[in-house]
């Protein structure tokens, strides 16, 4: 069974693992990204911000992943970032990215955002067509002062007055 919820405190370490075992598995472990962030550690207290959001993914009541939103500093006040979206491999394949993605613009939504931010890296190539599935277009550079150096690949999403989730 699998279940979304907000993040705990108790969630923290099994995320940060999470992260940097996904980010290692294929080869995106390096300067300028999550992996070396301090906050990866502090999931929890850094999803407190006002505006921000962070689901986990549980099946069976484990921990395998999660994604949110966070209104990042620099970035218009009308949009947030698609942030730190990661599963675990026996996670994967099974709709879960695609649930929490959209879980992600409902609530980006619903808190007054219109446009949705994300930066990835080249090799993430599945969730890079995720993104693109759901309308995200490339930009021609970074918005907003991420400090994510090591992430190459910049999009963003207009959400409608009447999304379709």
């Amino acid at each position: 069974m699998i279940h979304l919820r907000p993040i705990k405190k108790s969630d923290d370490k099994a995320m940060a693992h999470i992260i940097r075992s996904t980010l290692a598995e294929f080869g995106a472990n390096h300067p300028g990204t999550v992996y070396f962030d301090a906050s990866t550690d502090h999931l929890s207290d850094l999803f407190k911000k006002e505006r921000s959001h962070y689901f986990v993914a549980e099946i069976n009541g484990k921990l395998v992943g999660g994604g949110g939103i966070f209104p990042t500093e620099g970035l218009p006040t009308d949009t947030c970032e698609l942030v730190k979206m990661y599963l675990l491999p026996e996670a994967r394949g099974r709709g879960l990215g695609k649930t929490i993605v959209e879980n992600c613009l409902e609530m980006a939504h619903k808190i007054g955002f219109n446009r949705i931010y994300l930066e990835s890296m080249p090799e993430l190539v599945k969730a890079l067509k995720l993104y693109e599935k759901f309308g995200f277009t490339y930009l021609e550079g970074p918005m907003g002062n991420t400090g994510h150096f090591g992430c190459e690949k910049y999009m963003s999403l207009r959400l409608d007055s009447d999304p379709i989730f």
